[in-house]
Protein backbone atom coordinates (compact mmCIF):
# COMPACT_ATOMS: atom_id res chain seq x y z
CA UNK A 1 0.00 0.00 0.00
CA UNK A 2 1.34 3.20 -1.31
CA UNK A 3 1.49 6.16 1.40
CA UNK A 4 1.51 8.81 -1.55
CA UNK A 5 -0.53 7.49 -4.14
CA UNK A 6 -0.10 9.62 -7.29
CA UNK A 7 -3.27 10.99 -9.21
CA UNK A 8 -0.89 11.60 -12.23
CA UNK A 9 -1.04 7.65 -13.34
CA UNK A 10 -2.51 7.23 -16.46
CA UNK A 11 -6.55 5.82 -17.08
CA UNK A 12 -6.28 2.44 -18.88
CA UNK A 13 -8.67 0.78 -20.92
CA UNK A 14 -9.62 -2.36 -18.94
CA UNK A 15 -12.15 -4.82 -20.33
CA UNK A 16 -15.10 -5.99 -18.16
CA UNK A 17 -17.02 -8.27 -20.39
CA UNK A 18 -17.10 -9.52 -24.59
CA UNK A 19 -14.63 -9.76 -27.49
CA UNK A 20 -15.38 -7.69 -30.29
CA UNK A 21 -13.87 -4.57 -31.72
CA UNK A 22 -16.67 -1.98 -30.92
CA UNK A 23 -16.81 -1.26 -27.07
CA UNK A 24 -19.47 0.10 -24.95
CA UNK A 25 -17.61 2.35 -22.14
CA UNK A 26 -19.46 2.46 -18.52
CA UNK A 27 -18.20 5.40 -16.96
CA UNK A 28 -19.16 5.71 -12.98
CA UNK A 29 -20.45 9.06 -11.61
CA UNK A 30 -20.66 8.49 -7.89
CA UNK A 31 -20.51 11.93 -5.14
CA UNK A 32 -21.09 15.15 -4.70
CA UNK A 33 -20.59 16.57 -8.30
CA UNK A 34 -18.65 19.61 -8.53
CA UNK A 35 -15.33 21.12 -10.19
CA UNK A 36 -13.42 21.24 -7.30
CA UNK A 37 -10.92 18.76 -6.37
CA UNK A 38 -11.62 16.70 -3.14
CA UNK A 39 -8.99 17.51 -0.55
CA UNK A 40 -8.21 14.81 1.87
CA UNK A 41 -5.59 15.35 4.70
CA UNK A 42 -2.42 14.85 2.74
CA UNK A 43 -3.18 14.34 -0.64
CA UNK A 44 -6.13 15.87 -3.02
CA UNK A 45 -8.13 13.44 -6.12
CA UNK A 46 -9.71 15.29 -9.03
CA UNK A 47 -13.15 16.59 -9.39
CA UNK A 48 -15.85 14.56 -10.42
CA UNK A 49 -15.85 16.92 -13.16
CA UNK A 50 -12.10 16.53 -13.87
CA UNK A 51 -12.86 12.89 -13.66
CA UNK A 52 -15.49 12.24 -16.55
CA UNK A 53 -14.67 15.08 -19.06
CA UNK A 54 -11.08 13.29 -18.85
CA UNK A 55 -12.76 9.38 -19.60
CA UNK A 56 -14.87 11.17 -22.29
CA UNK A 57 -11.97 12.83 -23.92
CA UNK A 58 -10.37 9.20 -24.26
CA UNK A 59 -13.52 7.88 -25.43
CA UNK A 60 -13.43 10.63 -28.34
CA UNK A 61 -9.85 9.64 -29.57
CA UNK A 62 -10.96 5.94 -30.08
CA UNK A 63 -13.33 5.22 -32.71
CA UNK A 64 -14.01 1.79 -31.78
CA UNK A 65 -16.48 3.39 -28.28
CA UNK A 66 -19.55 3.63 -29.98
CA UNK A 67 -21.92 4.13 -26.77
CA UNK A 68 -21.39 5.21 -23.23
CA UNK A 69 -23.48 4.67 -20.45
CA UNK A 70 -23.24 6.97 -17.57
CA UNK A 71 -23.70 4.96 -14.16
CA UNK A 72 -24.66 7.33 -12.00
CA UNK A 73 -25.54 7.60 -8.15
CA UNK A 74 -25.43 10.65 -6.78
CA UNK A 75 -27.26 13.76 -5.09
CA UNK A 76 -26.09 16.50 -7.28
CA UNK A 77 -23.92 19.15 -6.52
CA UNK A 78 -22.87 22.26 -7.11
CA UNK A 79 -25.14 24.78 -9.95
CA UNK A 80 -21.95 25.26 -11.74
CA UNK A 81 -20.44 21.86 -11.42
CA UNK A 82 -23.88 19.88 -12.53
CA UNK A 83 -23.85 22.79 -15.11
CA UNK A 84 -20.08 21.99 -16.79
CA UNK A 85 -20.78 18.34 -16.88
CA UNK A 86 -23.74 18.57 -18.25
CA UNK A 87 -22.51 20.46 -20.91
CA UNK A 88 -18.98 18.40 -21.61
CA UNK A 89 -21.38 15.36 -22.14
CA UNK A 90 -23.98 17.08 -24.66
CA UNK A 91 -20.92 18.19 -26.15
CA UNK A 92 -19.11 14.95 -26.37
CA UNK A 93 -22.58 13.10 -27.29
CA UNK A 94 -22.96 15.67 -30.67
CA UNK A 95 -18.96 15.56 -31.40
CA UNK A 96 -18.69 12.13 -31.08
CA UNK A 97 -22.02 10.77 -32.37
CA UNK A 98 -21.65 7.83 -29.62
CA UNK A 99 -25.06 6.71 -28.07
CA UNK A 100 -25.17 8.07 -24.49
CA UNK A 101 -27.22 5.78 -22.16
CA UNK A 102 -27.98 6.72 -18.55
CA UNK A 103 -28.29 4.08 -15.68
CA UNK A 104 -29.67 5.52 -13.00
CA UNK A 105 -28.52 3.73 -9.54
CA UNK A 106 -29.33 4.20 -5.55
CA UNK A 107 -29.55 8.02 -5.86
CA UNK A 108 -29.37 10.50 -9.23
CA UNK A 109 -31.35 13.33 -8.04
CA UNK A 110 -30.78 17.15 -8.89
CA UNK A 111 -27.53 17.92 -11.08
CA UNK A 112 -27.22 14.19 -10.93
CA UNK A 113 -30.81 13.83 -13.35
CA UNK A 114 -29.46 16.74 -15.13
CA UNK A 115 -25.94 15.40 -16.28
CA UNK A 116 -28.32 12.39 -17.65
CA UNK A 117 -30.62 14.51 -19.71
CA UNK A 118 -28.43 14.17 -22.64
CA UNK A 119 -28.56 10.07 -22.89
CA UNK A 120 -30.70 8.77 -25.65
CA UNK A 121 -32.07 6.68 -23.20
CA UNK A 122 -32.34 7.07 -19.24
CA UNK A 123 -32.89 3.82 -17.20
CA UNK A 124 -33.46 3.55 -13.33
CA UNK A 125 -32.78 0.59 -11.36
CA UNK A 126 -36.17 -0.21 -9.73
CA UNK A 127 -34.88 1.21 -6.20
CA UNK A 128 -33.27 4.81 -7.38
CA UNK A 129 -34.94 7.69 -6.04
CA UNK A 130 -34.47 10.71 -8.82
CA UNK A 131 -35.99 13.68 -9.09
CA UNK A 132 -35.40 17.06 -6.86
CA UNK A 133 -35.31 19.51 -9.93
CA UNK A 134 -34.69 22.36 -8.33
CA UNK A 135 -32.11 25.05 -6.93
CA UNK A 136 -31.13 25.92 -3.22
CA UNK A 137 -28.57 28.20 -1.72
CA UNK A 138 -26.72 27.15 1.38
CA UNK A 139 -25.44 29.15 3.96
CA UNK A 140 -24.56 29.25 7.70
CA UNK A 141 -25.76 30.91 10.16
CA UNK A 142 -23.58 31.57 13.46
CA UNK A 143 -25.20 35.26 15.00
CA UNK A 144 -26.90 32.96 18.15
CA UNK A 145 -23.03 31.33 18.12
CA UNK A 146 -21.57 34.52 18.49
CA UNK A 147 -23.54 36.13 20.90
CA UNK A 148 -23.35 32.83 23.46
CA UNK A 149 -19.40 33.69 23.82
CA UNK A 150 -19.51 37.30 23.13
CA UNK A 151 -17.76 37.57 20.13
CA UNK A 152 -19.29 40.30 17.46
CA UNK A 153 -17.82 41.42 13.83
CA UNK A 154 -17.80 44.83 12.32
CA UNK A 155 -17.77 45.18 8.72
CA UNK A 156 -17.08 48.50 6.38
CA UNK A 157 -18.47 47.96 2.98
CA UNK A 158 -19.12 50.06 -0.14
CA UNK A 159 -22.79 49.45 -0.85
CA UNK A 160 -25.47 48.47 1.37
CA UNK A 161 -26.22 44.68 -0.45
CA UNK A 162 -22.22 43.92 -0.26
CA UNK A 163 -22.56 41.99 2.53
CA UNK A 164 -25.32 40.28 1.60
CA UNK A 165 -26.11 36.52 3.10
CA UNK A 166 -22.87 37.22 5.63
CA UNK A 167 -23.20 34.51 8.52
CA UNK A 168 -22.70 37.26 10.83
CA UNK A 169 -25.75 38.90 10.57
CA UNK A 170 -29.44 37.78 10.27
CA UNK A 171 -30.58 38.44 6.57
CA UNK A 172 -33.20 41.55 5.81
CA UNK A 173 -36.32 40.86 4.28
CA UNK A 174 -35.36 42.83 1.12
CA UNK A 175 -31.80 40.57 1.26
CA UNK A 176 -34.01 37.42 1.43
CA UNK A 177 -35.92 38.24 -1.35
CA UNK A 178 -32.61 38.77 -3.96
CA UNK A 179 -31.75 35.33 -2.72
CA UNK A 180 -34.96 33.97 -3.35
CA UNK A 181 -34.97 35.56 -6.60
CA UNK A 182 -31.97 34.41 -7.70
CA UNK A 183 -32.38 30.43 -6.34
CA UNK A 184 -35.88 30.69 -8.00
CA UNK A 185 -34.20 31.50 -11.68
CA UNK A 186 -31.40 28.94 -11.27
CA UNK A 187 -34.40 26.36 -10.49
CA UNK A 188 -36.53 27.42 -13.64
CA UNK A 189 -33.12 26.89 -15.79
CA UNK A 190 -33.08 23.64 -14.44
CA UNK A 191 -36.64 22.74 -15.11
CA UNK A 192 -36.68 24.41 -18.91
CA UNK A 193 -33.76 21.73 -19.31
CA UNK A 194 -35.50 18.90 -18.19
CA UNK A 195 -39.01 20.44 -20.68
CA UNK A 196 -36.62 20.55 -23.07
CA UNK A 197 -34.59 17.30 -23.22
CA UNK A 198 -37.81 14.88 -21.82
CA UNK A 199 -40.52 16.72 -23.47
CA UNK A 200 -42.99 16.75 -21.10
CA UNK A 201 -46.99 18.15 -21.21
CA UNK A 202 -47.11 21.62 -19.09
CA UNK A 203 -49.20 19.68 -16.20
CA UNK A 204 -46.07 17.67 -15.68
CA UNK A 205 -43.44 20.85 -15.61
CA UNK A 206 -45.92 22.02 -13.05
CA UNK A 207 -45.41 18.82 -11.19
CA UNK A 208 -41.68 18.79 -11.49
CA UNK A 209 -41.24 22.44 -10.38
CA UNK A 210 -42.02 21.42 -6.87
CA UNK A 211 -38.30 20.07 -6.50
CA UNK A 212 -40.13 16.59 -4.65
CA UNK A 213 -38.05 13.69 -5.15
CA UNK A 214 -39.45 10.43 -7.33
CA UNK A 215 -39.09 7.15 -6.76
CA UNK A 216 -38.35 5.26 -10.03
CA UNK A 217 -41.72 3.63 -10.99
CA UNK A 218 -43.20 7.50 -10.50
CA UNK A 219 -40.42 8.95 -12.24
CA UNK A 220 -41.49 6.39 -15.28
CA UNK A 221 -45.01 7.87 -14.88
CA UNK A 222 -43.92 11.15 -15.70
CA UNK A 223 -41.49 10.86 -18.31
CA UNK A 224 -38.36 11.31 -16.31
CA UNK A 225 -36.72 7.64 -16.88
CA UNK A 226 -37.71 5.65 -20.02
CA UNK A 227 -37.06 2.04 -18.77
CA UNK A 228 -36.77 0.56 -14.91
CA UNK A 229 -34.59 -2.37 -15.10
CA UNK A 230 -30.81 -3.47 -13.97
CA UNK A 231 -27.53 -2.13 -15.40
CA UNK A 232 -27.26 -4.94 -17.61
CA UNK A 233 -29.94 -4.15 -19.37
CA UNK A 234 -28.44 -0.96 -19.75
CA UNK A 235 -25.78 -2.68 -21.48
CA UNK A 236 -28.35 -4.30 -23.54
CA UNK A 237 -30.21 -1.33 -24.49
CA UNK A 238 -26.75 0.74 -25.43
CA UNK A 239 -25.70 -2.03 -27.92
CA UNK A 240 -29.43 -2.05 -29.94
CA UNK A 241 -29.26 1.81 -29.93
CA UNK A 242 -25.45 1.76 -30.98
CA UNK A 243 -26.46 -1.07 -33.41
CA UNK A 244 -23.19 -3.35 -32.11
CA UNK A 245 -23.11 -6.96 -31.67
CA UNK A 246 -23.88 -8.89 -28.99
CA UNK A 247 -20.52 -9.47 -27.89
CA UNK A 248 -19.16 -5.91 -28.14
CA UNK A 249 -16.87 -5.27 -25.55
CA UNK A 250 -18.03 -3.45 -22.17
CA UNK A 251 -14.52 -1.25 -21.25
CA UNK A 252 -13.83 0.96 -18.09
CA UNK A 253 -10.85 3.14 -17.91
CA UNK A 254 -9.20 2.35 -14.73
CA UNK A 255 -5.60 3.54 -13.34
CA UNK A 256 -5.25 0.09 -11.88
CA UNK A 257 -6.10 -3.06 -12.40
CA UNK A 258 -8.47 -5.12 -10.38
CA UNK A 259 -8.83 -9.03 -9.76
CA UNK A 260 -12.34 -10.19 -10.63
CA UNK A 261 -13.38 -6.73 -11.86
CA UNK A 262 -17.24 -6.13 -12.92
CA UNK A 263 -19.30 -2.93 -13.99
CA UNK A 264 -20.47 -2.90 -9.98
CA UNK A 265 -16.87 -1.38 -9.38
CA UNK A 266 -16.99 2.26 -9.03
CA UNK A 267 -13.07 2.79 -8.44
CA UNK A 268 -10.60 3.66 -10.81
CA UNK A 269 -7.89 2.93 -8.39
CA UNK A 270 -7.60 -0.41 -6.79
CA UNK A 271 -7.61 -0.81 -2.47
CA UNK A 272 -4.05 -2.75 -2.54
CA UNK A 273 -3.44 0.91 -4.01
CA UNK A 274 -4.61 2.99 -1.91
CA UNK A 275 -3.30 5.53 0.50
CA UNK A 276 -2.77 5.16 4.51
CA UNK A 277 -3.06 9.36 4.25
CA UNK A 278 -4.54 10.41 1.84
CA UNK A 279 -8.52 10.30 3.66
CA UNK A 280 -11.24 12.23 2.50
CA UNK A 281 -13.16 13.94 5.64
CA UNK A 282 -15.60 12.63 7.18
CA UNK A 283 -19.08 12.62 5.06
CA UNK A 284 -19.86 15.13 2.77
CA UNK A 285 -19.90 18.27 4.94
CA UNK A 286 -16.49 19.25 3.85
CA UNK A 287 -17.64 19.75 0.11
CA UNK A 288 -20.83 21.66 0.99
CA UNK A 289 -19.76 25.08 1.09
CA UNK A 290 -22.23 28.45 0.99
CA UNK A 291 -23.33 28.32 -2.66
CA UNK A 292 -25.78 27.82 -4.91
CA UNK A 293 -26.83 23.61 -5.39
CA UNK A 294 -28.77 21.46 -7.36
CA UNK A 295 -28.70 19.10 -4.89
CA UNK A 296 -30.61 16.86 -2.80
CA UNK A 297 -28.94 17.79 0.66
CA UNK A 298 -30.89 15.43 2.65
CA UNK A 299 -28.49 12.80 1.38
CA UNK A 300 -25.63 14.65 0.66
CA UNK A 301 -25.18 15.45 4.19
CA UNK A 302 -25.07 11.82 5.32
CA UNK A 303 -22.91 10.82 2.30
Amino acid sequence: MRLFPSQADPLRERTLEGKADQKILLIPVRGIISDAPKVGIVRTQPSIVQEVVSQLRLAEEDKNVKAVILKIDSPGGTVTGSDILYNEILDFKNRSGATLVAALMGVAASGAYQISLPADYILAHPTTVTGSIGAIMVRPRVTGLMQKVGVGVEVSKSGKNKDMGSPFRATSPEEEQILQDLTDRLGSRFVDLVAKHRKLAPELIAEISTARIYLSNEALRIGLVDEIGYLDQAIVQAKKLAGVPKDARVVIYRRDEYPNDNIYNTSTRSVGKGSLISLPLPGSLDQIKTGFYYLWPAVAMSD
